[in-house]
C-alpha cells in the first residue's frame, strides 16, 4: 500500500455531523479501495521482447550485408550503390516521423492504438524484403528498383517499429517494470541481431563467389564467376526467405501476447492534442533533445562500423572468408552481456552506464586501427567490441521512457505524446546515418574501389580503415561530451517517479469522485 493512501479511506458518513444521522441508522460506508499495481509477468515481458526481433534481424542483415551485395552480388556501380543506400536511409528517416504523425491521429480500436499498424503492415513488410534481395534480368532499371523496394521496406517496418517503441510506454505504468521489459526486449533484439547474421552470413558464406583477379580475365573465367554470382544470388534468396519467416513468427507472438494499457488520466482527455503543438512542446523539452544529440553521435559511430565492416574485414585485414564469423562473435558477446548492464544501470545509474559502457569500445577501435592483420587478435577484438555494442543497444531505449515521464510532470495535461518522442528518435540517427552511409560509399567510388575485385588499391583501404576506426572513435567522444549535459540522474529518475505516482492516484481519486458525491447525498 502507497503512503497515505490509509488515510484516504474512510467513511462518507463520518464527514456529517452526528446529528444528521438517525437513531439507530448505521452509517454506510463508502471505501475506496487502493489500486493495485499489476506486474508484469515474464510471458508478457517475453511476448513484448519477441516483438523486437524482426526490426533487428532484418536490419542487421542490411546494415551489415546490402552494401557489399549491392556492389559485388547485384553489381552495382559505386555511385549508384551510394545513391541507394542514402536515399534509403534518408527515406527511411523521413517516414518515422510521418508515421508517428498517423499514429498520434489513430483512434483507440479494440485491438488498442498501436496494435493495428503492426498487425496491417506485416504481411507488406516480408514481401518488399524478399524483393530487395532479388536481382532483376534487367541491367538498366536496377537502381530504381532497389531504391524503389528499399525505400518500401523502410516505411512498412517503421509502421512496424515506431508503435512497438511507443508500446513501452503502454505495457505498464511503472518504471521498474518498463525497465525490466526493456531488458528483455534489448536481450531479444540483439539476439535478433544474432541470428540476422548468422542467417545471412552463414548462407551466403557457403556460396562460391569468386573474386575477379583483374579486368583482363580470361571469357572462361568470367564464365566460371557468371555461374558463382548466380549461385551466391539464390543464397542471398534464401537467407531473405528464412528471415522473413522469423519477421512473421515474431509478429504474430507480439500480436497475441501484448496488450496495451491506457493511463487513467488519459482515458479522462477528451480532446486529442493537435501533433503540430505536440511536436512544439516535445522538441523543446531540454532532456530529449539532449539525449538525442548524445545519442546521435553514438549511434552514428557504431553505424558507420556496421556499414563498412564486411568491406574492411575483406580487403583491408584480408579475411574474407571471415567477416561473417567475426560479426557473429560480436554479436554474441553482445547478446551475453546485455543482463549484465542491465545490472549494471540499476545498481550505478544510467549516465554512469553510458560513460563506461560506451567509451569501451574505444580502445579496441585504436587497437585495429593501429595492429597489422591478425586474425586472433581480431577475434579478441569482436568480442570485446560485442560488450560495448550491448550498451549502444540497451542504453537509449532505457532512458527513452525516463525523459517522457519527465515530460509528462512538466505537461501533466499533455496526452498522446509518445510516438512523437520514440519516432523523431530515430527520425535523427537514420537521418544522420544515411548521409554517413551515402558518404562512406561515395568515398570508396573516389578512391578507386574495384567491383569483386580481389584486392583493393591502397587509397581504399587506408579509407575503410578511417571509417571503421578513427571515425567512430571521434563520434564517440563527442557523443559523450554531449551526455554530460543531460539532467535526468538517478536522484531525479527517483524524484519524477514519486510525482507521477501521485499523480496517478489523483487521477484515479478524481475519477471516483463523483460517485463519492452521489453516495453522499444520499445518505444526506
Amino acid at each position: 500500500m502507497a503512503k497515505g493512501e490509509g488515510a484516504e479511506s474512510g467513511s462518507a458518513a463520518g464527514l456529517l455531523p452526528t446529528g444528521i444521522l438517525q437513531a439507530g441508522e448505521r452509517p454506510v460506508q463508502v471505501k475506496k479501495e487502493p489500486k493495485k499495481k499489476k506486474q508484469l509477468s515474464i510471458c508478457n515481458k517475453l511476448c513484448y521482447a519477441v516483438g523486437g526481433a524482426p526490426y533487428q534481424v532484418t536490419g542487421c542483415a542490411l546494415g551489415f550485408f546490402l552494401q557489399i551485395y549491392l556492389l559485388d552480388v547485384a553489381q552495382v556501380d559505386p555511385f549508384s550503390a551510394s545513391i541507394i543506400l542514402f536515399v534509403g536511409r534518408a527515406w527511411d528517416a523521413i517516414t518515422d516521423p510521418l508515421v508517428g504523425f498517423c499514429i498520434s491521429k489513430s483512434p483507440w480500436t479494440r485491438l488498442g492504438r498501436l496494435m493495428p499498424w503492426i498487425t496491417f503492415s506485416t504481411p507488406l513488410a516480408i514481401i518488399a524484403y524478399f524483393l530487395i534481395w532479388f536481382v532483376p534480368d534487367f541491367h538498366q532499371g536496377q537502381t530504381l528498383w532497389y531504391l524503389l523496394f528499399y525505400c518500401l521496406f523502410e516505411t512498412l517496418v517503421t509502421c512496424f517499429h515506431v508503435p512497438y517503441s511507443a508500446l513501452t510506454m503502454f505495457i505498464s505504468t511503472e518504471q521498474s517494470e518498463r525497465d525490466s521489459a526493456t531488458a528483455y526486449r534489448m536481450t531479444v533484439e540483439v539476439l535478433g541481431t544474432v541470428l540476422g547474421t548468422a542467417i545471412q552470413g552463414q548462407i551466403v558464406g557457403q556460396a562460391d563467389s569468386p573474386c575477379i583477379p583483374d579486368a583482363n580475365a580470361s571469357t572462361v573465367n568470367r564464365t566460371q564467376s557468371s555461374t558463382s554470382i548466380k549461385e551466391t544470388q539464390n543464397a542471398y534468396l534464401l537467407a531473405a526467405g528464412v528471415i522473413a519467416s522469423i519477421y512473421v513468427i515474431c509478429a504474430v507472438i507480439l500480436i497475441l501476447g501484448v496488450r496495451e494499457q491506457r493511463e487513467s488520466y488519459e482515458t479522462q482527455q477528451t480532446k486529442q492534442m493537435p501533433f503540430f503543438r505536440g511536436l512544439r512542446l516535445v522538441m523543446s523539452h531540454g532532456p530529449y533533445i539532449k539525449l538525442i544529440a548524445g545519442f546521435l553521435f553514438t549511434s552514428l559511430a557504431f553505424m558507420l562500423v556496421e556499414g563498412n565492416f564486411a568491406l574492411f574485414c575483406t580487403y583491408t585485414l584480408g579475411f574474407r572468408n571471415e567477416f561473417q564469423n567475426l560479426l557473429l562473435a560480436i554479436m554474441f558477446s553482445a547478446t551475453v552481456t546485455i543482463p549484465i548492464w542491465q545490472w549494471f544501470l540499476t545498481r550505478f545509474g544510467k549516465k554512469t552506464a553510458v560513460y563506461i559502457g560506451i567509451s569501451s569500445a574505444v580502445p579496441f577501435l585504436i587497437l585495429v586501427a593501429l595492429m597489422e592483420s591478425n586474425l586472433i587478435v581480431t577475434y579478441v577484438v569482436a568480442v570485446a567490441a560485442g560488450i560495448s555494442v550491448a550498451a549502444a543497444f540497451l542504453l537509449p531505449w532505457s532512458m527513452l521512457p525516463d525523459v517522457i515521464d519527465d515530460f509528462h510532470l512538466k505537461q501533466p495535461h499533455i496526452h498522446g505524446t509518445e510516438p512523437i518522442f520514440f519516432s523523431f528518435y530515430v527520425f535523427f540517427t537514420k537521418f544522420a546515418s544515411g548521409v554517413s552511409l551515402g558518404i562512406s560509399t561515395l568515398s570508396l567510388d573516389f578512391t578507386g574501389y574495384q567491383t569483386r575485385g580481389c584486392s583493393q588499391p591502397a587509397r581504399v583501404k587506408f579509407t575503410l580503415k578511417m571509417l571503421v576506426t578513427m571515425a567512430p572513435i571521434v563520434l564517440i567522444l563527442i557523443g559523450l561530451l554531449l551526455f554530460k549535459l543531460y539532467p535526468i540522474d538517478e536522484e531525479k529518475r527517483r524524484q519524477n517517479k514519486k510525482a507521477l505516482q501521485a499523480l496517478r492516484e489523483e487521477a484515479s481519486s478524481s475519477g471516483c469522485s463523483d460517485t463519492d458525491s452521489t453516495e453522499l447525498a444520499s445518505i444526506l
